[in-house]
């Protein structure tokens, strides 16, 4: 047994039967005659300074009949009796009898001192092991989903005003965007007209959908720059979170700044592979539809497809999920960062896609709780009440409404991109604790006491 902390061995106190500390094998019985002739009378204390002292039998063995306890007996020599309820006792345990014996020593193995994270005092329990190191705001172990989620909440409210000055900057342009698109655009008499109107010319149809197609472009443009920028910071403002190391949004955008280019390339990437499967889906049906065949088969054939489709999609974006924290932590390339996306979900996809569905899911209810009440009462400001509420999509909104709606949506926004970036942060770093123990070069970057140096690996956010 190795004398770590938190373990005792089994000669380092002394035993019941009054033995002295490391001494091996049974005790002898006092009245246990040799193997050979008739034993000879003790000497008396202190009469023969090599005899043996006060507390030895009268009656000893002759030299050289004895073998250690461990080894075979010599020629001629009897067994040692069994051990008696001491130190082993041959029971499983520990000490004695089952489950520790008479020394109250833990069950199942030898009982410690009271050493911290090991076993309890003579008499206790095991006290389980020692917590794990937190530096910032997760610990440096295996995460649950409730640790994950809390983690990327306590990001939020730690270094709130780094990160709801990057969602509030993204949530502010990407909604300007919108009211403008909304304000400028679609309530043009002339645009609307024309796509309303069955009758309206070709020319008129065709200029009406590219005014609206030129606004939807820009604000897709918008909102994906917004977005990818805001996952860029704060993916790094998470990882230096879990080192407890704040960090500015001037910092985190230095730092992240020479992987934004390949962040985009990884999206646009990510989304051409979903737009070719989709359309793989629908090819079969598109191609019945041509060739002149059944019509009712066409659709089915057509439906069946997308809906094969969605499902790959889904399975290759959850695969793909952590590429993003993988290219912009790690600095790899946009195939390597979609490869070790690949290798980290491995095994755990399931486990992935519930989190990820479950932090969306909270994600959008608490922004709901915001957006709806905004949206309520930017139509009953804006004079049409709940009617004009409702039929937002079949009306033309004011600006009244459109103004109080969108500051509902951004703060809606601000919550969402922090909590969904966070998610995937975390458990980006949480699958690499569990397959490549990034925890320990977590705990020497953070410069936690207990963590052996070493040389360090490519850490989060150092």
């Amino acid at each position: 047994m190795t004398d770590t902390p938190g373990w005792a061995s089994p000669g380092s106190a002394p035993s019941s039967d009054g033995r002295e500390p490391g001494a091996s094998g049974p005790a002898e019985p006092a009245d246990r005659p040799g193997p050979t002739g008739p034993a000879e009378p003790a000497a008396q204390p202190g009469t023969d300074p090599q005899g043996p002292g006060p507390k030895w039998s009268s009656e000893q063995p002759p030299p050289g009949q004895w073998s250690a306890p461990t080894g075979p007996p010599s020629p001629g020599q009897a067994p040692p009796p069994p051990p008696g309820p001491g130190w082993g006792g041959g029971q499983p345990g520990g000490y004695g009898g089952p489950g520790g014996g008479p020394h109250g020593g833990p069950p199942g193995g030898y009982g410690g001192y009271g050493t911290p994270g090991g076993y309890g005092a003579w008499g206790g329990g095991w006290g389980g092991p020692p917590p794990a190191a937190k530096p910032g705001v997760i610990p440096l172990r295996p995460l649950g989903v409730g640790e994950i989620l809390d983690g990327a909440v306590s990001t939020m409210r730690t270094y709130w005003r780094t990160v709801l000055g990057v969602s509030l900057t993204v949530a502010v342009l990407t909604r300007l965007s919108v009211i403008l698109l909304q304000g400028l655009v679609l309530k043009d008499s002339e645009t609307t007209n024309a796509l309303n109107d069955p009758s309206a010319s070709a020319g008129e149809a065709l200029r009406a959908f590219g005014a609206v197609a030129a606004g939807t472009g820009v604000v897709t443009v918008v909102t994906v720059v917004g977005t990818i920028i805001a996952t860029a910071l704060l993916t790094t403002v998470t990882s230096r979170a879990v080192l407890g190391r704040p960090v500015s949004a001037g910092e985190a955008w230095r730092d992240a700044r020479p992987q934004v280019p390949k962040l985009f390339g990884l999206l646009l990437l990510l989304g051409l592979i979903s737009v070719g499967v989709l359309l793989c889906g629908a090819l079969p049906g598109i191609i019945v539809a041509v060739a002149g065949g059944s019509e009712g088969a066409g659709i089915a054939l057509l439906v069946l497809g997308i809906l094969a489709a969605v499902v790959v999609m889904v399975w290759l974006t959850v695969r793909f999920s952590l590429a993003s924290p993988a290219l912009m932590l790690e600095r790899q390339s946009i195939v390597k960062s979609m490869s070790r996306s690949v290798k980290l979900v491995r095994g755990s996809w399931w486990r992935v896609f519930g989190i990820q569905l479950l932090a969306g899911i909270i994600a959008n209810i608490v922004s709901s709780l915001v957006v709806i009440p905004f949206a309520l009462i930017a139509g009953a400001i804006g004079g049409d009440g709940m009617v004009g509420f409702l039929a937002t999509g079949a009306q033309n909104p004011s600006w009244t409404f459109l103004i109080i709606s969108g500051i509902g949506a951004v703060i809606g926004s601000m919550i969402t991109l922090p909590i969904n970036a966070g998610v995937t942060v975390l458990l980006y770093i949480d699958q690499r604790i569990r397959r490549e123990a990034l925890d320990l070069e977590l705990g020497r970057a953070a410069g936690v006491q207990g963590y052996a140096a070493g040389a360090p690996g490519p850490v989060p956010g150092s």
